[in-house]
């Protein structure tokens, strides 16, 4: 059983003066360990999308499921990362911060809590900032630090919208290769959204490709790990999205 299930989702939302249609008839699955990436451009519901997996709008058609349970609302099995630097409580410690979320579920104590919030700043490597304030701290710091929190957690799956897209090139590259080195350790899965083909090569191992407005399913990459790993690889791969992409129609890969 996949541990993400969407299936036949078309998502509509209301503006002041029309209904919007953000995706139609969406489907895809996603396995346990999975770096699943949405990618297509601007405006096509790869945002929306994760938002009505993290639970924060409902389908107008299809529906979503969660191991075997359907997605009615937010939930601790799913974790979502925005690429705003201000999603952080201001007023908070960077281990405050990772602890909170923690201590509002109720399942840990105080000293176990800390425990396993110190941990995952070690694992983000910002052990030396543990009693910094977000406003001392640099983009990329932030970032780590909103990672951190969403991976103490555990949940089933990390819903990550275009997290790195704020930062400068090196900081990105950093940051990205920083959650791939979680990744390696801990397997976790991740729903990763982007606009860019080269960062969805570089964290994704499946890649679905969606159309400009509304958003539909246009190709599903797989073996992305396989492929750009091969001798220039990552450059026929690119090429090959692009034109999957902005062709007039594809199948699926």
């Amino acid at each position: 059983m996949a541990l993400l299930d969407v299936s036949g989702v078309t998502l509509r939302y209301k503006t002041s003066s029309a209904v919007v249609t953000a995706t139609e008839r969406v489907s895809f699955t996603v396995d346990k360990s999975d770096r699943f990436v949405l990618l297509g451009p601007s405006g096509c519901g790869k945002s929306t999308l994760l938002k009505a997996v993290g639970g924060y709008m409902s389908p107008s058609e299809g529906r979503m499921t969660i191991g075997d349970r359907e997605i009615h609302g937010p939930g601790a099995d799913r974790m979502m990362i925005f690429q705003e630097f201000d999603q952080l409580l201001p007023w908070k410690s960077v281990l405050a911060n990772v602890m909170f979320p923690l201590l509002t579920a109720r399942k840990l104590s105080r000293k176990d809590a800390e425990a396993k919030a110190r941990a995952y700043i070690e694992k983000v490597g910002l052990t030396r900032v543990v009693d910094a304030y977000p406003h001392t701290l640099s983009g990329g710091m932030k970032q780590r630090v909103a990672i951190a929190r969403g991976m103490a957690m555990e949940p089933d799956i990390l819903l990550m919208d275009e997290p790195f897209a704020a930062l400068d090139a090196l900081t990105r590259r950093t940051c990205q290769d920083e959650l791939l080195q979680l990744w390696s350790e801990t397997k976790f899965t991740v729903l990763f959204v982007t606009h860019s083909i080269a960062e969805a090569i570089r964290i994704g191992n499946r890649i679905l490709l969606l159309s400009p407005h509304p958003g539909r399913v246009k190709a599903e990459v797989v073996d992305v790990d396989k492929v750009s790993n091969e001798d220039g690889g990552a450059g026929r791969l690119e090429k090959e999205i692009h034109d999957l992409l902005f062709a007039g129609e594809a199948t699926a890969h």
